[in-house]
């Protein structure tokens, strides 16, 4: 990047999509801001994603600012490749001021009010941070995962690519969250032997009564719901995504199917005692809450077709294809065959690098709409920032703009504040 400054009105840290939108935004106030990216710009989506991942929502939902779908597919699921190929053109026409593989490694407030930035790259100022490294940093593995043996092939969900990357044999996959489910999925299209310990992962349809669900909850305004309107407030972020798939064009998960196929599920992984995985036995309600997250929404899109009188094909009403006839509690390593175990039970949030008093008990940021009581310092791409779509491609955009107007706010209030008292009397 060309003429570096020392200081800036805003210093953007994390290159993705939400980084990416502020920036747009801030350039077309003129206000002069930075970039840091420790990685390359829309890393994670470059080096995260497994070789068959899709989008599980549609492509239309993809409305980055000014940069809208741009494919002949709207109705499918990018793959990702072609998410990666999308993001990158979304970046060529924001051209960010950016500065790439540079880790910032500190953040404070200074005596003066300015944000003390130090980085690989040196030192620089701000008079405002926005964070926009998301909330995914520290893949989560248990500390059981120690006491398995040597030989036994482990990576976390962040780190599958595919079916070819593991060692011949059978694969417990642990955890059945979006990542989970589809990553079993994989495994099972492949041919390979699966143990799936579950969670308590909700699930939804892929089509209903002629539609994707998506689409039905994107016009019935479930995606513009506020995070305090939602019953659960704030807590709805910890919440865990419903499992679906974009593969193939699309279609739901439904791991009762998965079972009938010899796929073989177990409850909650609980422990690893001599030779032994030890589940708790809840599968059967893992399935059922599951199963009952679906049909409730199914039955929501019922209410509204009838509520505003659409035509629409006949409600349908899920089957149970599957029960377990007895809950096994115990699956034994060397029995089992099995040669590799993929964690996926989600990550945990690291802002070490950032000295504010503005994170609960969890280490999440506590914030109203990405705005922290700390003044000057935001967040953005986080789960629930202010709607059910702040974590999509769909909401990102209002998100971004939002802030930007908050930051011009807090821009003019502190140039006010610096004005003479005569230039003020005058004005």
């Amino acid at each position: 990047m060309k003429d570096l400054r020392k200081h800036y009105s805003a210093i953007i840290i994390g290159g993705g999509q939400a980084g990416l939108s502020v920036s747009h935004y801030l350039q077309q106030q003129a206000i002069g801001h930075l970039v840091i990216e420790k990685h390359s710009l829309m890393h994670s989506w470059q080096t995260a994603r497994w070789d068959s991942f899709t989008l599980v929502t549609p492509n239309w939902q993809c409305q980055l600012p000014d940069h809208p779908y741009d494919g002949d597919d709207p109705k499918g699921f990018m793959k990702r490749d072609d998410v990666v190929a999308y993001l990158d053109r979304f970046a060529t026409k924001v051209q960010p001021p950016a500065l790439e593989g540079v880790a910032v490694n500190r953040v404070s407030l200074n005596s003066n009010g300015k944000y003390a930035v130090k980085s690989s790259a040196g030192e620089f100022s701000a008079d405002q941070i926005v964070v926009a490294s998301g909330g995914y940093h520290l893949p989560i593995i248990p500390r059981m995962a120690e006491r398995l043996p040597d030989r036994l092939f482990q990576l976390h969900s962040a780190e599958y690519r595919s079916p070819e990357q593991l060692p011949e044999g059978a694969v417990l996959v642990v955890g059945s969250g979006q990542s989970g489910a589809q990553i079993a999925e994989d495994l099972h299209i492949a041919g390979r032997k699966v143990f799936l310990a579950t969670g308590d992962a909700p699930r939804v349809a892929r089509q209903y009564r002629g539609k994707d669900v998506v689409e039905w909850l994107d016009e019935m305004g479930y995606y513009e719901m506020l995070v305090d309107q939602h019953p659960l407030r704030e807590g709805v972020r910890d919440n865990t995504n419903h499992y679906v798939t974009g593969r193939d064009g699309g279609r739901e998960i439904d791991l009762r199917k998965f079972a009938l196929e010899g796929m073989e599920l177990f409850g909650l992984l609980e422990e690893y005692r001599n030779g032994d995985f030890i589940f708790r036995d809840n599968l059967q309600a893992n399935l059922d809450h599951a199963d009952s997250v679906y049909c409730n929404i199914n039955q929501r899109i019922d209410a509204y077709i009838a509520s505003q009188g659409i035509e629409a094909p006949p409600a349908s009403e899920y089957t149970p294809c599957w029960e377990p006839n007895q809950e096994r509690s115990e699956l034994n390593l060397v029995d089992a065959g099995i040669s590799a175990v993929i964690w996926c039970i989600g990550f945990r949030p690291d802002f070490h690098w950032l000295d504010a008093s503005v994170f609960n008990g969890q280490g999440h940021p506590i914030h109203k709409r990405g705005v922290t009581q700390q003044p000057g310092l935001y967040f953005i791409g986080l789960p629930w920032l202010h709607t059910w779509g702040s974590g999509r491609f769909s909401g990102v955009a209002a998100d971004a703009e939002y802030l930007v107007e908050r930051i011009k706010a807090y821009q003019r209030q502190q140039d006010a504040a610096l004005q003479p008292l005569s230039e003020q009397a005058s004005a």
